[in-house]
């Protein structure tokens, strides 16, 4: 009898989790439907340089790319240059500045690095509410305009597996 018992609990509650995963599965699919925001491509990947005109040869002489002109952005504090990349780019950033955001990465990565990863969206407001809503910070309170003339967002490392992620809308 409790064995028979036992039998029905378990049968049951099988039912029941089969019935939830697919419930679960079901409101993943919706909400991923019912997003009113998208990422795209990799727009550029972002290195800070010490000497910025030694790595605009670099990639402009030694590898034979396309780079742009230096584009001082005081209100981000840097310096850049794109090396177009096909459909992607890469920025090179300098300091410019005393408060410059990227002068403390340099002073701890003295030949410079990886600094960021932008990442197009196409509704950077729609992008900023949903992601506040689930605990991801974002490093200033409005996107600002940056590089492109496009408004970008930058996401908190901590928040995104140690990784400074940039969101530009597309």
């Amino acid at each position: 009898m409790y064995r028979l018992a036992l039998q029905r609990s378990v049968s049951s509650l099988c039912k029941f989790s089969k019935c939830e995963a697919k419930r679960l599965r079901l409101t993943a699919a919706q909400l991923r439907s019912s997003k009113v925001w998208n990422l795209g491509k990799i727009n550029h990947i972002a290195l800070v340089t010490p000497d910025l005109n030694k790595s605009t040869a670099l990639y402009r002489d030694v590898l034979g790319g396309k780079v742009s002109d230096q584009q001082p952005l005081p209100e981000h504090g840097v310096t850049t240059v794109f090396v177009e990349l096909g459909d992607t780019k890469i920025e090179l950033l300098h300091p410019l500045g005393e408060k410059s955001p990227v002068q403390s990465f340099l002073d701890k990565n003295k030949s410079g690095g990886m600094h960021h990863i932008c990442i197009e969206v196409d509704n950077i407001q729609k992008a900023m509410e949903d992601l506040r809503a689930q605990n991801i910070r974002l490093l200033s309170e409005q996107a600002k305009i940056g590089a492109h003339g496009k408004p970008v967002v930058f996401l908190h490392p901590k928040d995104c597996d140690g990784v400074l992620v940039e969101l530009e809308e597309a």
